[in-house]
């Protein structure tokens, strides 16, 4: 993906290992050091620390001192702008994975603890669109990368 003249494509090659968003998900809980973090997913130790370095190289996560000297992980602005990422993967699967118990997690707003509304696409005059309604149009960067 690294060559590729896509926005998608460039964030796949950021965030797009099967580990990454879950590490991000896992640190956005509050589960911020690598032995906690390792407990919770079941990942390898050598596949953890690949991901946290990369993530901490693209600026998504961020290593912050600890009590006794000991080092935790914290979300970047840039990685707390990944969460409607995880909200609407965590929505689509509620709807077509759900478990026979139930939602497994329901999101809430942190100041009045209620649930919050499912991720939703607003025109610019506030009109909520349907997926079906949004197209995607070229922009300068792409058509300059195009034979047009």
């Amino acid at each position: 993906f690294e060559n590729m003249n896509c926005s998608l494509a460039q964030s796949m090659e950021v965030v797009g290992e099967r580990w990454s968003l879950l590490i991000i998900r896992d640190v956005s809980f509050g589960i911020r050091r690598f032995d906690d973090i390792q407990k919770s997913l079941g990942i390898a130790r050598n596949v953890l620390t690949s991901r946290l370095n990369r993530l901490t190289e693209e600026g998504i996560l961020k290593k912050a001192p600890v009590d006794s000297g000991r080092m935790e992980y914290r979300l970047t602005d840039k990685g707390w702008d990944l969460q409607p990422v995880l909200l609407s993967l965590t929505h689509w699967g509620d709807k077509y994975k759900p478990h026979p118990d139930g939602k497994r997690l329901t999101f809430v707003d942190r100041e009045f603890g209620k649930p919050i509304q499912r991720m939703a696409v607003h025109a610019a005059d506030g009109r909520l669109l349907k997926p079906k309604e949004i197209r995607a149009r070229r922009g300068p960067a792409l058509k300059k990368s195009t034979s047009e």
